[in-house]
C-alpha cells in the first residue's frame, strides 16, 4: 500500500517505523516546521522526521497543509492512504477525501472518551484505571470520526504521562498495521462514535496547570503529579523557589495543620496536608537543582516542619 505519513513526536515514531517493516511503501512523511531550541537556539528536528531521513523517506513540513501548493503536491504522490498520529495540525476537507482507503488517525484513547490533544495524561488526572488507543476515519471534526479498531491497556497504580505515552505509543503501532490490513483486504468496519459518551475534552497542556493546590484532595493532586510527568510536571513552592515534585504517594491518616503544611518528615519522605489526606513526596526538584529523591534532599537541606508549600 502506498502510504503518506503525517506525524510529528515521540509517540508517532513507532507506527511510521511499523508501516515500514511490514513493507507497505511510504512514499512521504509530513511534520512539522523544525524548532529552535535551548538557550544556543539549535535547531531541532521533529523525531518523526529524523525517523524518515534514515530511511531515506522524502519528508515535507509544510507551515500548513491546506495552502494549494502543498494540497497539490499531495495529490501528485497520489497515496492509497494517509495516517496520521499527533500530527499536529487540523487537515481541510480536501485532503481528507483525497485517498482511496482515507485518512486513518491512531488516538490514544478508546473514543469517544478523551478527544483532544492530551488523552493520554487527562486519563491519568481524572482516575481512569483502563485506556487504549483507537483507529479511526478522520472527519473534519476533532476526534469525532467513524472507529476501525481499540486495543486497551490496564493503567498501573504508579503509571505515569511518561510511561503511558511510551506504552500506548508501541500499542498504537501494532493497531494501526491491523488496521491497514483490514483495509487492504475490504475487512474494515466503520463504528460510528456514540457523542453522548464523548466525556469531558482532553485539553492541551500548560504549564499553568501543574501548580498544585493543596486545598484539593491528597487523590486527586497524586494524579496530577503523575499525569504531568514528565511534562509538564507537578509543582509548588519552598521558600519563594519552585519546588517540582516528581513522586508522592496519599497518607490517608490525619494531621493537624494547614493545606501545603509540612506536617512530618520521615527519613525518606515530607508529609505535606492536603484536603482530605497528605501526600508523602518521595522526589523532588529544587528549582536550578537535579532531580532527586527525597532522602536524599533531605541529607542535604535543612527542611523543617511547619514550612509551608505554597
Amino acid at each position: 500500500m502506498k502510504v503518506v505519513f503525517m506525524g510529528t513526536p515521540d509517540f508517532a515514531v513507532p507506527t511510521l517505523q511499523g508501516i515500514i517493516d511490514t513493507g507497505h511503501e511510504v512514499i512521504g512523511v509530513v511534520t512539522q516546521p523544525d524548532k529552535a531550541k535551548g538557550r544556543g537556539k539549535s535547531v531541532q528536528f521533529p523525531a518523526v522526521k529524523e525517523r524518515a531521513l534514515q530511511h531515506h523517506i522524502p519528508v515535507w513540513q509544510p507551515p500548513k497543509v491546506r495552502t494549494p501548493e502543498f494540497i497539490n503536491e499531495l495529490k501528485d504522490m497520489a497515496p492509497e492512504v494517509i495516517v496520521v498520529v499527533a500530527f499536529g495540525q487540523i487537515l481541510p476537507e480536501e485532503i481528507l477525501t483525497m485517498p482511496k482507503y482515507g485518512c486513518i488517525n491512531v488516538h490514544a484513547s478508546l473514543l469517544p472518551k478523551y478527544r483532544g490533544a492530551a488523552p493520554i495524561q487527562w486519563a491519568i488526572i481524572r482516575g481512569e484505571r483502563i485506556t487504549g488507543v483507537t483507529t479511526m476515519y478522520m472527519d473534519t471534526g476533532l476526534d469525532t470520526g467513524d472507529m476501525i479498531l481499540k486495543a486497551q491497556i490496564n493503567i498501573e497504580e504508579e503509571e505515569t504521562g511518561g510511561s503511558l505515552h511510551d506504552k500506548l505509543s508501541v500499542l498504537g503501532a501494532d493497531l494501526l498495521i491491523e488496521t491497514l490490513k483490514k483495509l487492504e483486504d475490504q475487512t474494515a468496519i466503520r463504528i460510528p462514535q456514540d457523542d453522548s459518551q464523548s466525556g469531558e475534552y482532553a485539553q492541551m497542556l500548560k504549564k499553568s496547570m501543574g501548580k498544585i493546590d493543596f486545598s484539593q484532595s491528597a487523590i486527586s493532586i497524586e494524579r496530577l503529579i503523575r499525569g504531568l510527568n514528565p511534562w509538564p510536571s507537578a509543582y509548588t513552592t519552598l521558600n519563594g523557589k519552585t519546588l517540582k515534585i516528581w513522586k508522592a504517594k496519599v497518607i490517608l491518616k490525619h494531621y493537624e495543620g494547614s493545606y501545603g503544611e509540612i506536617v512530618d518528615i520521615t527519613k525518606d519522605t515530607i508529609i505535606v496536608k492536603a484536603s482530605d489526606g497528605c501526600l508523602a513526596i518521595g522526589a523532588l526538584q529544587m528549582e536550578g537543582k537535579k532531580y532527586m529523591e527525597t532522602n536524599a534532599f533531605l541529607r542535604g537541606n535543612n527542611i523543617q516542619k511547619g514550612l509551608i508549600l505554597e
